[in-house]
C-alpha cells in the first residue's frame, strides 16, 4: 500500500448512516486505498450532503487544525482554518480570503437508503 495523498475515491464506498453527521455540521473520512490515502470531508445539509477533499486550494494545506472543524461557528460556510479563506457549502466557490476565484475538489457523495456512499 503507498502513502501517496489521493484526490479521488471510487464509486460505491459506503461512508455510514446519514446519521453518523449531525444536521448542519461536518466530518473527517480518511480512505486507505491501495494506491494511497484519500482524505476528505462531508457537510450535512438536512437529507443533502456536499462532499469536498480535505484541501485548500490557497496551499494545499487540509482545511480544519482540529478534528471536523470544517465550518464557520454558525456553520454556514466551510472554512480554512489556517489562512481564513471561506467557501460556499453547496459549490466549494471560495467566497473570500487568499484564493479568491477558486474553488475546493468536490467528492461526489449521495445518500442512498439512509447511508452516505460515494459516487
Amino acid at each position: 500500500m503507498s502513502d501517496e495523498r489521493l484526490t479521488a475515491t471510487p464509486a460505491g464506498i459506503a461512508l455510514g448512516p446519514l446519521e453518523t453527521i449531525a444536521d448542519g455540521a461536518a466530518r473527517n473520512f480518511v480512505i486507505q486505498m491501495r494506491a494511497g490515502r484519500f482524505h476528505g470531508f462531508v457537510v450535512r445539509r438536512g437529507t443533502m450532503v456536499h462532499g469536498y477533499v480535505d484541501r485548500c486550494p490557497h496551499m494545499g494545506l487540509p482545511l480544519a487544525q482540529e478534528l471536523d472543524a470544517y465550518l464557520t461557528p454558525g456553520g454556514e460556510r466551510i472554512a480554512c482554518s489556517w489562512h481564513g479563506a471561506l467557501f460556499a457549502v453547496e459549490d466549494g466557490h471560495c467566497l473570500g480570503g487568499p484564493c479568491m476565484g477558486q474553488a475546493l475538489t468536490p467528492w461526489p457523495v449521495a445518500v442512498r437508503d439512509g447511508k452516505i456512499v460515494t459516487e
